[in-house]
């Protein structure tokens, strides 16, 4: 039982020697240049990034690109087989060409009936004759009645033959016109689908990274390949919403990059985009580097903070030595204090104390 009692004091002796020997920490006030600024993630990326699509199914036949490789825009990325697809484009060619043909007269569509008003336009000058000789007789009471009645039906017959054979022209002139048309209107379409199947790209740029590989299968929904700009990247910054109103355009941020520890880099907001990614409450911002790293790779990553605010000559404390956001301690008494602008480490202290007084850390 002594034993037990000696070892229960010893501990509460040399806890209360432990308490007793600590003394509690206490700063005065200070004025110093503040910065308030919304932090945020952020990762690197090539301008004008952007994923691959095919516009058809198919197999990859060629790759005409490779990891690295610089490409201009309209450079064809990959080949797709398209062997089917060709000989339609080449169908559809011959179909052009045969509808240019008779639409143009060069065929025996339209000159079999030219030929045939030919023939009847000569056949109308002779009744027309006939019956202007015909009715010149009548007139002087010359040639019976029915002589002049069929050289009259004559040349009524022969102009309307010739009629006839004027309106089935432009009938089927104006229908080789709509085929014309159609098998232009079809020959284009075989191209684009044709074009499908040669995967080009959007911008002038650098290809970051493949996919796929020759012989593996595609869809249009997956992506191919990435490519951006090969000199110019921008920052992508996940800004939570609570914080995205106070972002602005022209706004300074300072990054830095895991690849460059110990090294600040300025950039500037240029572009906020406006709708929130449901997942993560979160709004994507993007900036530019007004001092650019020497080399930048795409998906590089760090921290950014887009400043807010500046102050000059700003009385503040510790964020530390705050209780309950508005109150500090002093060794007499606790203080209520009015806030201000708010860093990651400090705080203005508007109103309810100066820097002459000590403040003690809670």
């Amino acid at each position: 039982m002594l034993l037990k009692k000696v070892t229960r004091i010893l501990i509460v002796i040399s806890l209360t020697t432990s308490c007793s020997s600590k003394k509690q920490d206490s700063i005065y006030p200070e004025f110093v240049s503040l910065t308030e600024s919304v932090y945020s993630s952020v990762i690197i990326e090539p301008d004008s990034f952007y994923k691959v699509y095919a516009a058809t199914r198919g197999i990859i036949d060629k790759l005409m690109v490779k990891e690295g490789d610089l490409i201009q825009k309209g450079d064809v990325i990959l080949l797709i087989v398209n062997d089917n697809s060709k000989l339609l484009s080449d169908n559809a060619a011959l179909e052009l060409n045969l509808a240019s043909q008779n639409y143009d007269g060069k065929s025996n569509l339209i000159q079999d009936l030219k030929d045939n008003l030919s023939i009847a336009q000569l056949k109308l000058s002779s009744d027309s004759a006939n019956h202007q000789r015909q009715l010149r007789l009548w007139n002087n009471k010359i040639g019976s009645k029915n002589d002049f009645e069929q050289r009259k039906l004559a040349y009524q017959a022969s102009s309307n033959e010739v009629s006839l054979l004027k309106k089935q022209i432009q009938r089927k002139q104006d229908e080789l016109k709509i085929i014309l048309q159609k098998s232009k209107n079809n020959y284009t379409n075989k191209l684009n689908n044709q074009a499908d199947f040669e995967v080009k790209s959007r911008v002038n740029g650098k290809v970051f990274e493949i996919l796929k590989e020759e012989g593996e299968a595609i869809s249009e929904q997956e992506p191919i390949a990435f490519i951006g700009s090969s000199n110019q990247f921008v920052l992508k910054m996940q800004v939570d919403e609570v914080d995205i109103v106070q972002i602005k355009k022209e706004q300074l941020i300072y990054v830095t990059l895991d690849a460059y520890k110990d090294q600040a880099f300025k950039a500037v907001v240029v572009q906020i985009i406006p709708q929130m990614n449901q997942e993560t409450q979160t709004f994507w911002v993007e900036g530019i580097f007004i001092e650019s790293p020497k080399v930048l790779y795409s998906g590089l990553r760090g921290e950014a903070n887009i400043v807010i605010t500046q102050k000059e000559k700003v009385l503040t404390i510790p964020l530390d030595y705050l209780v309950d956001e508005n109150k500090v301690i002093t060794k007499e008494e606790t203080l209520y204090v009015k806030t201000g602008l708010k860093s990651l480490e400090k705080i203005e202290i508007l109103d309810g104390l100066d820097s002459s007084t000590v403040i003690l850390k809670p």
